[in-house]
């Protein structure tokens, strides 16, 4: 926190203040601006454990995620406390979210019935290829024209078809009526003001359209979608716009932070709908990136929803306000970004933190050959591929850790170039540079290297948090809180850093081409559904070529047994 901004003398000068909470898969925030300025007055950020319970199964478990949250707001009020800010100056809270992750709980008890289901989560996948084939055609985006989504692991649709199927309270509870279904979004509003004595139910238009249940026509829950998947509607939220007040904090007493009981919950938007938002994109053809667990990249199509002919989802971008216009956006979404720095360091141990990766990339200025497709949830757009798996290839005797650095971070730039690829042909106007977000972008190395394999420059915002920004602009400019404009006059100058291509348009096309070659190797890795033995485990068999390889290595050593008994 800036010190000299926020010492006692300029307690009066700092205006309303608005507060957003965060909740992004790897981490919580809670961050507090100055509604006159945009400025980040304090913040505070807390860590999520991911559990991997098997192959390809991504969970988080609700309780810590509310108790992160819990942890930032008391955090951050003592950081302002000690700085002579008065926390009673926050007029408003935003909450900001990661998308899809699907959550269902006992709203007598106000216990989850099981872990949430992360975005990430492919277990999904089975559910998804018989949902397929019942489709004429066998067409992924057979739902396509209400949803503007593919059918997909990615959405929260199929998660909770899961968890009605396999976990028995919550189909208990769903049967008896008990059952609340939410993303994050809605979890996090219901438990701050009051839970199950009281508690909000709520979910904004940007985070239904991201469940495959809501009709981005009508915005509304539809009920032909419901009935599709076996949803029953009266587990789902209530759907608002992203800028009202929903309901008031209701925080003990005792806390430090108690101070935030009875400010209202106001602002809501899904994580990239509010970088959006933060990066002021409000006019038709802008667009941002956001680098963090994913990739998302988001560009404002207006009034009117555009459905792409190349890969992309046509999502709802914000709707500012009850009576204010809905905005669409298309969307390229990439399932690893920050995420391969994450495995580079827990899985592969080749780095000891994000930082040291740049070090370790630009010790060596090349892949010299090498490319990196982490497929580790199969490919998002533009390709829809869940049968995909990460490779590593063009390996030499040469390679080191360096260039598997190196190859990771061009592997983020790659997927962004195939996203953008897309928008630009769906759109017919390329963009002529990209404006960027998000934890990636504090390096300097995987930016200069995003605009070069584009060959347009890339600018990044010198105030990072553009997603917690995005949801305190639409928290304090609701109604009947109105401490933030949003009119293009009034809204703050950003101040960036540019970055411009440096190498020639050959030597990115010649890489390029080259990621796209490896693209095509990562596909159709896993063709069959699992087969499961009589102990719930995944069969070997379930790969085809190693069952091929195993029963063809059984019959060999049979004959040569047969010949060498004859002889």
């Amino acid at each position: 926190m800036n010190g000299t901004m926020a010492g006692s003398s300029h307690r009066i000068t700092l205006g309303p203040l608005v507060a957003a909470i965060d909740q992004g898969t790897s981490s919580t925030r809670f961050l507090v601006f100055n509604s006159k300025t945009a400025e980040l007055l304090s913040h505070h950020q807390v860590e999520i454990k991911q559990s991997f319970p098997k192959e390809g199964w991504v969970e988080e478990d609700p309780k810590e995620i509310l108790q992160s949250v819990y942890e930032c707001m008391e955090r951050t009020c003592e950081k302002l406390m000690q700085h002579n800010i008065d926390i009673s100056n926050i007029k408003a809270i935003g909450v900001t979210n990661q998308r899809e992750t699907t959550l269902v709980w006992d709203k007598e008890t106000g216990e989850p019935l099981y872990n949430a289901i992360v975005w990430l989560d492919l277990r999904t996948q089975s559910t998804v290829e018989r949902l397929i084939n019942k489709t004429p055609g066998r067409n992924k985006n057979h739902l396509r024209h209400k949803t503007g989504l593919p059918i997909s692991t990615y959405f929260s649709a199929v998660k909770l078809r899961w968890l009605m199927d396999n976990v028995s309270e919550v189909h208990e509870a769903v049967m008896s009526h008990r059952a609340m279904f939410g993303t994050v979004d809605s979890w996090l509003i219901w438990c701050l003001t009051g839970g199950k004595s009281g508690g909000v139910h709520c979910t904004d238009v940007t985070n239904a359209s991201r469940t495959m249940l809501f009709n981005i026509h009508t915005m509304n829950w539809d009920p032909e979608l419901c009935k599709y998947f076996g949803i029953p509607m009266e587990i789902l939220p209530r759907v608002r716009s992203s800028s009202e007040i929903y309901g008031l904090m209701k925080i003990c007493s005792s806390l430090k932070s108690g101070a935030l009981s009875g400010i209202p919950i106001s602002g809501c938007l899904g994580d990239q709908s509010a970088a959006l938002v933060g990066q002021m994109c409000f006019k038709d053809g802008q667009a941002k990136n956001t680098y963090g667990t994913g990739c998302f990249l988001l560009r404002n199509t207006g009034s009117k929803p555009v459905m792409s002919d190349h890969g992309l989802l046509t999502t709802v971008a914000y709707k500012l306000g009850r009576d204010k216009p809905a905005c669409y956006a298309l969307e390229g979404s990439v399932a690893i970004a920050g995420a391969v720095v994450r495995w580079l360091q827990d899985n592969l141990g080749i780095i000891g933190s994000s930082e040291e990766l740049e070090k370790l990339a630009a010790s060596v200025g090349t892949s010299y050959g090498c490319y990196f497709v982490p497929a580790f949830s199969g490919l998002y757009a533009p390709y829809w591929e869940p049968s995909a798996r990460g490779i590593i290839c063009g390996l030499t005797q040469f390679t080191n850790k360096s260039h598997v650095a190196f190859a990771a971070l061009e592997a983020v730039c790659f997927q962004t170039r195939e996203i953008l690829d897309a928008m630009n042909q769906d759109s017919g106007i390329p963009l002529n540079q990209l404006q960027v977000d998000g934890g990636m972008t504090s390096n300097r190395l995987l930016m200069q290297l995003q605009a070069d394999i584009l060959c347009i420059p890339v600018v990044k915002p010198s105030m990072p948090e553009t997603t917690a920004l995005g949801a305190a602009m639409a928290a304090g400019a609701a109604e009947g809180v109105s401490v933030w404009s949003l009119n293009p006059e009034d809204l703050s100058e950003v101040t960036s850093e540019k970055f411009e291509p440096q190498i020639n348009p050959e030597e990115s096309e010649f890489r390029y081409a080259r990621w796209k070659k490896a693209v095509e190797k990562s596909k159709n890795w896993e063709t069959t559904q699992p087969l499961v033995n009589g102990n719930g485990e995944i069969s070997i068999f379930c790969s085809i070529p190693l069952g091929f390889y195993i029963i063809g290595s059984m019959l060999m050593l049979i004959g040569a047994r047969y010949i060498t008994g004859k002889n």
